[in-house]
């Protein structure tokens, strides 16, 4: 893009249409998912718009300070850098979540674990409804189900202190801090006075889950940017759940549900570890919008439904 931006920024020609037009090509070269959504995300934010404010500014052009800025956004995204870090933020759930390195970028299918929690909830009408996030990262899952369950508390865990300050921020932005405790811990290992009496009706997670062997099979975006930490668990990528089976049954009310983001093609692994060694019973599987089954959710078996 250097030549290009360039030369243009020197005749001040380059309008927004024209920016996005070449911006999408030269992403696209580069093999950068989605370039033309790229592009406007990363113009808009340098001329601090939102991204539908561009389609009725095509003819408008940029200052030369704003061309810097997307020029040195676009030179990032390039060498694959994550546009959300890039941006410094990512909607998930119809709410805006500031994203840095230090957590994993919020994605769509795991709206469907906000959305089984959600339903749990209305299904169990109640005044107060306890819940445990473990590795909780940005905080979008805990954030998300608190803003549209006012009934929810939660502990929210997570091994990172730098994700806890992200996590705290974003709670905090979307206004439910107030029934929020987020807390640096390695899953259930909580302190004192933190769980309540007799468990959690809710345990959600989105635990690391790729294989270490598959490291190399994602996109560079993913596997050179995003917290190692919160993406891989061990030879099978299983390691996490069989640290939450372990764990659950001390901390899930007997009539309380599990609820957990999988690999896709972990939903069987996944229900094994928890029927046979948690002494919990599937609830169901759950699949995302590509038809994947995402989502395994799990109670006791003595539960109430």
């Amino acid at each position: 893009m250097a030549t290009s931006c360039e030369q243009a920024s020197s005749d001040n020609a380059w309008t927004i249409g024209r920016l996005l037009a070449w911006t999408t090509e030269h992403l696209k070269s580069r093999d950068v998912d989605e370039p033309r959504l790229s592009a406007e995300l990363l113009l808009a934010e340098a001329m601090g718009y939102q991204r539908i404010d561009l389609y009725a500014r095509f003819e408008e052009k940029p200052t030369a300070e704003q061309r810097d800025a997307f020029r040195g956004s676009i030179r990032a995204a390039a060498e694959h850098k994550p546009i959300a870090q890039l941006i410094g933020h990512k909607e998930f759930y119809s709410l805006d979540f500031k994203v840095t390195p230090d957590v994993l970028i919020p994605r769509p299918e795991t709206e469907l674990l906000v959305e089984r929690a959600l339903t749990w909830c209305d299904e169990h009408p109640r005044d107060r409804h306890d819940l445990l996030d473990l590795g909780t990262g940005s905080g979008c899952i805990v954030v998300a189900i608190a803003k549209r369950q006012p009934s929810i508390h939660a502990v929210a865990t997570d091994i990172s202190e730098a994700a806890i300050v992200v996590a705290r921020q974003n709670a905090d932005a979307h206004n439910v801090s107030d029934r929020l405790r987020f807390v640096q811990a390695d899953m259930f290992d909580l302190p004192a006075g933190a769980a309540p009496d007799g468990g959690f009706d809710v345990i959600v997670s989105n635990p690391p889950y790729v294989a270490d062997h598959e490291r190399e099979t994602l996109p560079r975006n993913v596997r050179d940017h995003e917290p190692a930490v919160a993406l891989f668990c061990g030879a099978d990528g299983l390691g996490a759940y069989r640290r939450i089976a372990a764990g659950v049954a001390n901390h899930l009310r007997p009539s309380g549900t599990l609820i957990l983001e999988v690999g896709h093609t972990q939903a069987a692994a996944v229900e094994q570890i928890f029927t046979e060694h948690a002494g919990l019973e599937l609830v169901g599987r759950f699949k995302d919008l590509s038809g994947i089954d995402r989502v395994v959710q799990l109670r006791h078996r003595a539960g109430i439904t």
